[in-house]
């Protein structure tokens, strides 16, 4: 069997709740520690590099963690030779920045979204991945998740006969921060500051679409600000300017050319009656579909109840007892860790990461076209990108 090899990541702002949490503890620090295995029977390990501005919460994070290498200086890191991938989850108005000085530096790429804060830009930086051999990973972790790992394989199995609509319900509620502490930083509700819940979500549900049922045709969006004010993490009191809810209509081509219509909810100021934060139906000539991030549930033609309205008569059906739980096929490993691991044999192989800054690049494009959409009132066509 082969030696060992090691990948060198740095890891660009894994001081913040996503960086840290699901990109450092839950995947990269596990597979330091266990490794993954190549097709040749290789083992391939990794070996973190925790890179951000604030030094005192880098040095207390690599302490903690029994990690060797840190920095507060990005470009030195870049620069260097024996760093094989940057990872970035920081700012997104940093993100162009930083991912154009990783490629043109020759470095494996694999970021948060979204990868820039316009269409022109996040454009511009999939034309400069597509033209190096490096590979390059945009984070689509939903799909890696159970639930929609189940619901894409009924896809794949022909369950759902023709399919013909999608619906999603997404978001709980953030706690305005006057009386009870909000759930979300304050800068999420300041349009200025980059906050908006259609550039937040629009660019997941692109990915999830494209995944689940097919690219997305059009888009039609109602942004809406519920909560017209908010408290920050100092107590004071702000206008929040962003759109804390977006309800976006859209049409989806499968692979074989069926129209789906796709409706998807997303919002700060709604109360959850669902199993899971998020929930997606399919529904289709042969069955219907509900998934969460963990959980599937399916109802086949054959065993459809004929339901009968009559509203004066209170309904004896409990109708979620009618629906079979999908079942697990393997074990079930969180969707980050998932991703990492495809991404980081296609780096060992030398080959391209399946979700690219093109797919990035089309979540952006959606979110320019949601707002647009809401502001003009019209339905709008999504068209192709041309690299």
């Amino acid at each position: 069997m082969s030696q060992p090899r090691t990948l060198r990541i740095a890891m660009n702002g894994v001081t913040g709740r996503m960086g840290y949490r699901q990109h450092l503890v839950r995947s990269i620090l596990p597979i330091r520690d266990e490794g993954v295995r190549l097709d040749d029977g290789t083992l391939l390990r990794v070996e973190p590099i925790l890179v951000g501005r604030d030094e005192s919460k880098l040095r207390e994070l690599a302490a903690r963690h029994g990690v060797e290498r840190w920095s507060t200086d990005l470009d030195a890191v870049v620069a260097d030779p024996s760093v094989d991938v940057l990872f970035d989850a920081s700012m997104t108005s940093l993100r162009v920045k930083t991912l154009t000085k990783a490629i043109e530096a020759g470095k494996h790429v694999f970021t948060e979204k979204p990868t820039a804060e316009t269409l022109t830009e996040a454009v511009d930086l999939a034309r400069l991945g597509a033209r190096s051999d490096l590979t390059i990973g945009v984070v689509h972790d939903k799909l890696y998740l159970p639930g929609l790992v189940k619901l894409r394989r009924l896809v794949d199995e022909g369950f759902f006969g023709r399919i013909l609509s999608l619906r999603g319900e997404f978001g709980y509620w953030v706690f305005e921060g006057d009386v009870e502490p909000a759930q979300r930083p304050s800068w999420n509700y300041r349009a200025a500051d980059g906050g908006s819940m259609t550039t937040d979500m629009y660019c997941h549900w692109n990915y999830v679409m494209e995944g689940v049922v097919g690219r997305v045709q059009d888009v039609y969006t109602k942004t809406v600000t519920h909560i017209p004010a908010r408290w920050d993490e100092s107590g004071e009191r702000y206008t929040a300017t962003a759109d804390d809810a977006a309800y976006g209509v859209f049409t989806l081509t499968t692979p074989g050319g069926d129209a789906v219509t796709a409706q998807i909810n997303s919002s700060w100021a709604v109360r959850v009656h669902r199993d899971e934060l998020v929930e997606f139906q399919v529904d289709g000539t042969h069955g219907s579909a509900v998934a969460g991030l963990f959980g599937c549930v399916a109802q086949p033609r054959s065993a459809t109840p004929r339901a009968v309205w009559d509203p004066d008569v209170p309904t004896p059906e409990r109708f979620r007892e009618q629906w079979i739980t999908v079942p697990d096929r393997g074990g079930v490993v969180n969707g980050f860790r998932a991703q990492w691991e495809e991404f980081l044999r296609d780096v060992a192989a030398g080959r391209p990461h399946r979700y690219d800054l093109l797919s990035a690049a089309r979540g952006v494009q959606l979110a320019e076209l949601g707002l647009r959409s809401s502001a003009t009132g019209r339905r709008l066509d999504v068209p192709e990108i041309d690299l």
